[in-house]
């Protein structure tokens, strides 16, 4: 089915349209959230707000650009929030566990132990390493890196996605690639 029938079939109220767009994107929906969040239950909470919205506001949706440059847009969005709430949540968790033991201290983040095999410590460290190095990119490098690499995006989608030119894109991930690739030699630099 082509995607302006099955945007019709669900205005029509065609439940199985909507189970077959979500079937179509649910996948593509997490990976997205996940490469930016790193957590399963915060992806498949994500994922589900996107669907919410999607069913909410297919019928304002005007076909400027693809179903699917839609929907990465909304879950690229959404994963973006969903991380500055967390970042904001977070820094008052911290504020407030500092006061009351009138000590400062640094909350330990916990380690994913899904990501690799228990034995593997060398690669969970790594695969850390490389994390905290993406989460560090600034957003709008981060969002291109994601799409680029995880989400295998061509520059145009990406552009689509983001707002922006491909030219643009090009940069971000220019510098992207440029910033992770400082912040993962420089342990090796120091030795």
């Amino acid at each position: 089915m082509d995607e302006k029938k099955l945007i019709e079939n669900i205005r029509n109220g065609e439940q199985q349209a909507f189970r077959q767009l979500y079937d179509l994107y649910q996948n593509k929906v997490y990976n997205t959230a996940f490469g930016f969040v790193h957590d399963t239950a915060d992806a498949q909470d994500i994922t589900q707000d996107v669907f919410v919205e999607l069913y909410q506001s297919l019928a304002t949706f005007r076909s400027d650009s693809s179903l699917n440059t839609w929907i990465y847009r909304i879950a690229v969005n959404k994963s973006l929030n969903h991380l500055r709430k967390k970042k904001s949540s977070s820094f008052f968790f911290k504020i407030r566990k500092s006061s009351e033991d009138g000590q400062k201290q640094v909350i330990p983040e916990i380690a994913d132990n899904n990501l690799t095999p228990a034995g593997n410590l060398e690669n969970l460290e790594l695969q850390q390493q490389l994390q905290r190095a993406i989460d560090a990119l600034p957003e709008k490098q981060r969002t291109a890196f994601i799409l680029d690499k995880f989400e295998d995006l061509p520059y145009k989608e990406i552009a689509l996605v983001m707002n922006t030119s491909i030219s643009s894109v090009e940069s971000l991930l220019f510098r992207a690639k440029q910033n992770l690739q400082k912040s993962l030699l420089a342990p090796w630099k120091e030795r």
